[in-house]
């Protein structure tokens, strides 16, 4: 059983990346990804990365809804374009 606890920082320690949260707010800031594209589509992953979010996804599990956080806040400025661009 893992008893890590799911949060961001956690979900960055798992895909090798600075966890710090100065480091995460960085990493959402400069990684914004179009509104069609989907996260595990990122041109920055790596395979292991890459699958670990997918298969996380896929199986719905724990670490789905911190994946689908991080998911929406690397899609935040295609979302607020669009619904800009709506008004």
């Amino acid at each position: 059983m893992n008893d890590t606890e799911v949060r961001m920082t956690n979900l960055f320690l798992q895909l090798g990346l600075d966890a710090s949260e100065p480091a995460i707010a960085e990493f959402i800031k400069t990684h914004q990804l179009p509104a069609d594209m989907a996260l595990t589509d990122a041109p920055y992953w790596n395979d292991g990365q890459r699958q670990f979010l997918s298969e996380q996804l896929k199986a719905d599990a724990t670490w789905a809804l911190v994946v689908d956080q991080l998911s929406e806040s690397l899609h935040e400025d295609a979302v607020k374009a669009r619904s800009e661009g709506a008004s």
